[in-house]
This record gives C-alpha cells, sequence and structure tokens, in this order.
C-alpha cells in the first residue's frame, strides 16, 4: 500500500515574519488546556513542532519522560534543535513526519500534541486516526487550531475584511480548512474517538506593544512570504491589493484603540484501554 501524502500545502511558508509568530507560542499560552494532563514519566509527541518552542516547554513538564518534536518542513528542525540545546534540555529529539503515516508503532506514546496543524492537513480525520493510532491506551490526544471566520477586531477595516477573505480563499485553494477550530470535535468523532472534551481560548492583541508586533508580522507576511506567492500564483489577488492589505494591517496597528482576538478550538482526547 502506497504511503498516504499530504495533499494540502503549508500557507504560510517559513518566511522570517511566520518564524516570529512561530517562536512566540509557549505551552502556557497555546497548549494550557493540556497541561494539567501532563506527567513528569510521559513520552510526547509533538507534531508540527516548528521552531520548537512549545516542544522545549513541554520537555521541560516531564523530566523524566521524552518529547519528540516532528514536521513536515526539514529546515525548521534545525533552529527546534537549537532552542532545545539553548535551554539544557537532553530529553528531546525531532524528525522529519507526516501526520497521514506516521513512522512509529501502534501505542508509542503517552501523549500526542498538535498545534495548529489540522487546518493546514489534506486529510484531518486520517490524521487524527494516525494520532490514535500511536497514542497508549490511557493516552491523550491534543489538539488546538484556529478559527479564521470567527477572528475579530475593532475597528471596522474593509481592507482587514479584504485580508481575511483572502487567506481563507488562499487556504482552501492549498488543500486546507482555515475554519477547523470549529470542526475539531467532528473530525475527532469521525476518527473513531469517543472520549472529547472540546474547549476554546483566545489570544488576544491590544497594547500598542502587542498591536504593533501582531500588525507588523502580518503585514509582512502579506507581501513577502510564500503565502503571498501563493496567493499572486493562484489568480488570489494582485500585487498591488497585496500592498493594499499590507497597508490596512499597519494602519490597524497604528489605533490606540485597536483590539484583535484569536479564537482557538480545542480538543483534549483519551483513549482509553
Amino acid at each position: 500500500m502506497p504511503k498516504p501524502q499530504e495533499t494540502a500545502v503549508y500557507t504560510h511558508g517559513h518566511h522570517a515574519s511566520v518564524l516570529r509568530s512561530h517562536t512566540w507560542r509557549t505551552a502556557a499560552n497555546s497548549a494550557a488546556y493540556l497541561l494539567g494532563s501532563l506527567k513528569p514519566h510521559m513520552k510526547i509527541l509533538d507534531i508540527g513542532c516548528g521552531p520548537g518552542t512549545i516542544t522545549a516547554d513541554l520537555a521541560e513538564l516531564v523530566p523524566d519522560g521524552h518529547v519528540t518534536g516532528v514536521d513536515r518542513a526539514p529546515e525548521v528542525l534545525d533552529p527546534a534543535r537549537a532552542t532545545a540545546a539553548e535551554r539544557g534540555l537532553t530529553n528531546v529529539d525531532f524528525a522529519v513526519a507526516d501526520v497521514h503515516a506516521l513512522d512509529y508503532p501502534d501505542d508509542t506514546f503517552c501523549v500526542v500534541h498538535a498545534h495548529q496543524v489540522l487546518q493546514h492537513v489534506g486529510d484531518p480525520v486520517r490524521a487524527l486516526r494516525e494520532m490514535r493510532r500511536v497514542t497508549k491506551p490511557n493516552g491523550f490526544i491534543a489538539v488546538r487550531d484556529s478559527d479564521y471566520a470567527a477572528m475579530t477586531w475593532y475597528p471596522a477595516s474593509p481592507g482587514m475584511d479584504d485580508w481575511l477573505d483572502l487567506y481563507r480563499r488562499v487556504a482552501r485553494a492549498n488543500g486546507g480548512e482555515p475554519d477547523a477550530g470549529r470542526r475539531l470535535k467532528s473530525w475527532a468523532l469521525q476518527a473513531g474517538l469517543t472520549d472529547v472534551t472540546a474547549t476554546s481560548s483566545t489570544w488576544t492583541f491590544s497594547t500598542a506593544a502587542e498591536r504593533a508586533w501582531w500588525s507588523g508580522l502580518w503585514a509582512e507576511r502579506t507581501v513577502a512570504s510564500a503565502y503571498a506567492r501563493r496567493a499572486v500564483e493562484g489568480g488570489h489577488a494582485t500585487a498591488q491589493q497585496l500592498r493594499a492589505v499590507s497597508e490596512a494591517w499597519r494602519e490597524w496597528g497604528r489605533r490606540e484603540d485597536g483590539w484583535f482576538s484569536v479564537l482557538h478550538g480545542e480538543i483534549l482526547c483519551r483513549e482509553r484501554s
């Protein structure tokens, strides 16, 4: 049987503006719903680990266990290894992997975690089945994804409306589902998971520093990343339209009353023996 592959591509790519966002992520701000279930001895698989900041946090929380971070993109694993080395962690390793066909035996991990992954994969239900396969009896599957249609901001901005419409079209053309957060529970049930706890949480950007950071990385990403290239090459926007969206982000970031909230869906699934 041929090895299944993702039919989606990672919409954002790994431009510096994207990695600035990824390296900001921590277990506290991105996996709080999972942390109460962790025990010091656990063996964890962190899927879509990117530059490894959440992975390293998880490794610190299981000092008698081990964390394996995996990603489809080999180029992000060297920064991830550097992050772990800088923090003196010896209970973590990294590898290339496809979530649709994980190269691990059944019942290998106590926890399988994926943050902002299922919105980008070609078959999220199949991915969850693979995550279930490699999870030990009584282990946990933990998934968190943003939901673009549920993102909201103030003040109103036609340019920001254009951004949201454009991003969702580009992501779907790439084979992903940008409104994944609301679908996680449904996908888990379709994958055969039965003990599913569904929650939600947000990131909010409102202070001057937060607005400058969030608006700046999206303004740059809109004109200079793989996402920008795919938007133009796919016929979704012209370079001029992308520049207008980028400026709308910067205008929002300069607003003293600016506020932006990112909703995330979360599922914590117990794989009972």
